[in-house]
């Protein structure tokens, strides 16, 4: 019975930590045919955006009145890679999207400074 009991809270355990993980993962892992039925977004400021930034993103700028508006025409079940800086704006942009109704929302931990920071 011990048995049984411990394998049932180890799959508990294991099932939680790997929802949690789906969302988010580091910047550094991630690859371009992730985006094969995804989208890849880039919360940073339009100048930030233009100093460099992943390839094929789309910038919708976190501090933007419209923000919110700009994914009205996205598919709620389509997964939204969001990255920024550093990882602060990106989480916050991952929560409100979690509010609008969006289920895979990833955050790209590190930020676009993590990718500078490799190269």
């Amino acid at each position: 019975m011990r048995i049984i009991f411990l394998f049932l809270v180890v799959l508990v355990l294991q099932t939680g930590c790997s929802q949690e993980n789906k969302d988010k993962m580091p910047i550094s892992d991630f690859k371009q045919e992730l985006l094969d039925n995804a989208i890849l977004v880039d919360v940073r400021t339009p100048e930030e955006f233009s100093a460099g930034h992943l390839e094929n993103a789309d910038n919708i700028n976190w501090y933007d009145a419209d923000f919110s508006e700009r994914f009205k025409t996205v598919d709620k079940n389509k997964t939204i890679y969001v990255y920024c800086k550093m990882g602060g704006r990106s989480a916050k942009a991952q929560e409100k999207l979690k509010s609008l109704g969006f289920t895979n929302v990833v955050n790209l931990e590190g930020g676009y400074d993590a990718i500078k920071a490799n190269n």
